[in-house]
């Protein structure tokens, strides 16, 4: 017990609660520290919520300090894998000298990958914001995963109204009968070859993924991979004309409304045997429309 001028200070932490119910969660939220991303010392700085739940209806409150100071001695040097994080939540409910049985830890960061550019030599930075919410209870643990991804789309109705358009405005200009194929390559590299254009708007996938057991590092990386490659127009980074008239094809090869886009991820989500279940939100920020067309999907893997 802490002294003051040779007295005991008060400690009304283990005065009887006035209304005695049993609490799920109690803890803090938007806790500032750094998370170590790899082996070689890489930090970001995180948000961090922690919290255990409160068995004993009569006790008034947890020892929240002691969660405080636990993640900010373990959580910078800890790796992010499924040993270190379920030796963190064992000592957070530890912690608690048996008032809590249950934990639960929530990172909020932004993880940077390195990406190329499509066609030229060049590369850029990508910010993909990430979620990691670990639960512990008597019945072990589990960990979820959350990552956005950003993706341009563009919708296949509008591309078909747009090349009929396209297919109108060629005839005007040639008729039938045979036509002088160079005069052709012009007339199409010109302002007079695209009559419309399809609409086309930035788009996002936000997905959460239940880990399997025993991961010895956070796929971050390789879900990104997944999901852009099963997209297959992630934003651009570092671009070049060449870079964004790959980009223009990438689009016309990638025709997608939501509904689409759900189907590609959800497919590509079902693949991952290191993955138990999963759910996936897209949205596509309509150029079109003043609200979002948004599709979910959601799948089990074992």
């Amino acid at each position: 017990m802490l002294m003051s001028a040779n007295r005991p200070l008060p400690d009304v932490a283990f005065d009887a609660a006035a209304l005695s119910r049993a609490l799920d969660w109690v803890g803090m939220e938007g806790i500032a520290l750094p998370v170590r991303l790899s082996d070689r010392g890489l930090q970001a700085a995180a948000r961090v919520d922690v919290g255990v739940n409160l068995r004993d209806p009569e006790r008034r409150g947890i020892h929240m300090s002691r969660l405080y100071l636990q993640l900010q001695q373990a959580l910078p040097q800890a790796r992010l894998d499924s040993l270190e994080l379920d030796g963190l939540l064992v000592g957070l409910i530890e912690s608690q000298q048996g008032a809590a049985d249950r934990v639960q830890l929530v990172l909020h960061y932004d993880h940077l990958l390195e990406r190329p550019a499509l066609v030229s030599q060049n590369a850029g930075w990508k910010r993909y914001p990430v979620q990691l919410r670990s639960e512990r209870g008597p019945e072990g643990s589990r960990h979820w995963l959350s990552l956005s991804v950003e993706y341009s789309s563009t919708c296949p109705a509008s591309a078909a109204l747009s090349r009929e358009l396209n297919a109108e405005s060629f005839l005007a200009a040639f008729g039938e009968g045979d036509v002088d194929t160079d005069a052709v390559r012009d007339w199409l590299a010109g302002k007079d070859g695209l009559a419309a254009t399809p609409h086309a708007q930035r788009s996002m996938a936000e997905v959460e993924v239940e880990l399997a057991d025993g991961f010895d590092h956070l796929p971050v990386a390789a879900l990104a991979d997944v999901l852009e490659q099963a997209l297959g127009t992630p934003v651009q980074t570092a671009v070049k004309r060449e870079d964004e008239q790959a980009f223009a094809r990438a689009n016309a090869q990638n025709l997608m409304f939501c509904e689409d886009a759900a189907r590609r991820v959800g497919a590509a989500l079902s693949s991952l045997p290191w993955v138990r279940t999963w759910q996936a939100k897209v949205s596509h920020l309509e150029s079109l429309h003043a609200h979002d067309a948004v599709a979910r999907v959601a799948g089990r893997n074992d």
